[in-house]
């Protein structure tokens, strides 16, 4: 049967609305349960923590093997393929936690922190946990119903934030966090089964279809940790452990759009695009629209954050981290091509194009790491920001070409898509360089930095907004971007005074 195509649309968007309001939810409550720590617990108790989960999370990543992304793509998956996932799943989940177990007693000795291996060794049996959660509940991405995902991960987070607090009150010790996140843990495995029926066994007969794409997605994973840590490596072996925390608040400022943004909706892209594909439809035309409106979007935020870059990090972390500067400056820029490479990746994993993709990402883990070793020793800081850049743009245009070529789409089709984001972009980029606003130096005191920022940004806001809003006049108002999000709003202010949930048309 031949798909509705603006149903799967309109199922894509609402799904990344609710993971959008996953990620706006976590920081949030994160940002509470911070606040009520730092008075309950010391630093050490959090660096500890912080340095074993980081420790975790590595391993659990460079083993991880896509089986819900295969179920995902699947066009009719049955028992088979389900309890088969489930048995990879929970045989993952006990070889992380063994390499962690294992792992405890050394990574204790070369840290110099005995306490660490206790922790690690919880950490491990929380791995092991994991791996018992319900492979049924992947049909909430599968059937895009992403409002069931919200709550199966929502609940066990407050759960977790409420016994951290309680127990950094009582015990007032590191345990307090580890225990948080064990219980946010088991209370994601409980979710899946309270929220899901179904009820996996202990089966491997569906393996043969899940073993090629596996390996794909293992060996994806683990060039993606390559590619990711590779910078700060060689940034702290070059220039040492304050260069490393300076580029990382760097890093964490620039990307802004991208992880509160894009990589929440690209959650919700990748089923959408399975979906399309499952029901015989390319995708290209939801393709083009999804990354028409993330553009308009992360076009002017990722060329602000870098215009504004100075008064960002004056008013938000004080004079001395001033040498992220421009780090953010240059990232920014670079980030404005993350909607074309994150859109085309999620494309291009819906259609399990995996082996491109692990191309794609080790030639830019080459290219990253080459370029840090000749620009980091020349340039500092900065030449490591124009190498990681470089990289960055270089993957996101080798992405994006080969989701053109897959669904075979001219590039011409990306002018009408982005030409009125990126000259509303420029003019906005040039009146903040005319009136000083843009890329001046760092004020020197936290109350001119929030003058300056709230001039900055409302002057680069209006602009953008007032420019788009002209140039979509000129052209006729055509369907596009902007229609589309004029749409959202005034659909989502209505929903909203009706009681019910967001739709787009």
């Amino acid at each position: 049967m031949t798909a509705d195509r603006g149903s799967i649309l309109r199922r894509t968007v609402r799904g990344a609305g609710w993971v959008v309001a996953w990620r706006m939810s976590t920081r949030l409550l994160g940002l509470a349960s911070t606040l009520a720590l730092v008075r309950l617990l010391a630093p050490g108790d959090f660096g500890l923590v912080a340095l074993a989960a980081a420790f975790a999370v590595s391993l659990d990543v460079c083993l991880a093997l896509g089986v819900e992304e295969q179920i995902i793509r699947a066009e009719r998956p049955d028992r088979r393929l389900y309890d088969t996932a489930f048995t990879i799943n929970l045989l993952r989940g006990a070889a992380v936690g063994a390499a962690v177990a294992l792992a405890a007693a050394p990574a204790a000795r070369f840290f110099g922190d005995a306490r660490l291996e206790e922790v690690l060794l919880a950490l491990a049996l929380s791995a092991l946990l994991s791996g018992l959660a319900n492979i049924g509940a992947v049909e909430f991405r599968r059937e895009l119903r992403f409002e069931r995902e919200f709550m199966m991960q929502i609940v066990p987070r407050i759960a977790g934030i409420a016994v951290t607090i309680g127990l950094a009150a009582i015990l007032r010790s590191h345990w307090a966090l580890v225990g948080g996140i064990f219980v946010n843990r088991l209370g994601i495995v409980a979710m899946g089964y309270a929220l899901h029926p179904y009820r996996p066994r202990l089966s491997l007969a569906a393996w043969r279809e899940l073993a090629g794409i596996s390996a794909w997605s293992w060996a994806l994973s683990v060039a993606s940790v390559v590619k990711d840590r590779s910078e700060s490596l060689v940034i702290g072996r070059v220039l040492g452990p304050v260069a490393v925390g300076h580029y990382t608040v760097g890093v964490e400022v620039s990307a802004l759009a991208a992880t509160e943004l894009v990589d929440p909706i690209c959650r919700a892209c990748m089923p959408g695009f399975a979906a399309s594909r499952r029901e015989g439809d390319g995708g290209g035309t939801d393709y083009l629209r999804i990354l028409a409106l993330l553009a308009m979007l992360t076009l002017p935020a990722g060329l602000g954050i870098s215009l504004v870059a100075g008064p960002v990090i004056a008013l938000g972390f004080g004079q001395a981290w001033l040498a992220a500067v421009p780090v953010v400056v240059v990232l920014g820029m670079a980030s404005v091509l993350t909607p074309l490479g994150n859109v085309s990746a999620a494309m291009l994993n819906a259609h399990a194009k995996l082996s491109r993709l692990l191309g794609i990402t080790a030639t830019a883990a080459a290219m990253r790491v080459g370029l840090l070793l000749v620009l980091t020793p020349m340039l500092g800081i900065t030449g490591a920001a124009l190498a990681v850049a470089v990289a960055v743009v270089a993957e996101h245009l080798m992405t994006m070409l080969l989701a053109f070529r897959l669904l075979k789409l001219p590039l011409i089709r990306l002018v009408p898509v982005l030409w009125r984001p990126v000259l509303a972009s420029a003019a906005m980029a040039l009146l903040l360089w005319q009136t000083g606003y843009g890329w001046a130096p760092a004020p020197a005191t936290g109350l001119a930095a929030a003058g300056e920022l709230a001039r900055g940004a409302g002057l680069g806001a209006g602009c953008y907004v007032a420019v788009l809003g002209l140039l979509w006049s000129l052209a006729g108002r055509p369907a596009g971007a902007e229609a589309d999000m004029l749409g959202l709003l005034s659909r989502g202010l209505g929903r909203l005074r009706a009681g019910h949930g967001l739709q787009v048309g």
